[in-house]
């Protein structure tokens, strides 16, 4: 699995070293405002077991995201294959989460590119998703940054109704769409 490179990240896989930045990313209520909760240490290490299990099972996952320059984990930006039934699955999903430090500085949109153009080219995948509560506008500006459209709403179907993030929004962007 390769590593990709970008003018200022390394997406990589995961290493027992990022287990604890990755904690202090998931403990952060600004960072997890959008998901019903902020994980305690032991979920955070169980998302990282499972983004390495899914590298193994689809030859992509969500790559851990660190600064070039420092080695420094800001969170990760990666490919997954959501694990629920919607009228749009089966699926594979672009996401990412950093650090609130590392906000609005173009990493999130930097690491989509280079993700986007990872599963375009080498992995020959057709189309990705991205999904989102209308809320998240950091999010949604990224989606669109990367050239992803709207295509409708729906529930999540893992929260349970009346949930305040239960609506989302979804984007999809098709490989013929990549430039």
């Amino acid at each position: 699995m390769p590593a990709l490179e970008t003018a200022r990240l390394l997406l990589r896989r995961w290493r027992e070293s990022d287990r604890e930045p990755f904690a202090r990313i998931n403990a952060d209520p600004r960072v997890m405002e959008f998901f019903p909760a902020c994980l305690r240490r032991e979920e955070s290490d169980r998302l990282i077991d499972r983004a390495e299990a899914h590298f193994d099972i689809h030859g992509f996952g969500p790559f851990a995201a660190e600064l070039g320059a420092s080695g420094e984990l800001v969170g990760f930006v990666g490919l997954v294959v959501p694990q629920f039934e919607a009228y749009f699955t089966p699926c594979v999903e672009i996401g990412w989460r950093l650090g609130a430090a590392y906000w609005n500085q173009g990493l999130a949109t930097e690491g989509a590119r280079a993700v986007v153009d990872y599963a375009f080219g080498p992995l020959g995948l057709r189309e990705l998703v991205s999904f989102t509560v209308p809320a998240n506008v950091r999010s949604v500006h990224v989606m669109e940054k990367i050239g992803m459209t709207y295509d409708g709403a729906f529930d999540h179907p893992r929260l349970p109704e009346g949930h305040r993030l239960r609506r989302h929004l979804l984007y999809r962007k098709a490989a013929a769409a990549v430039r």
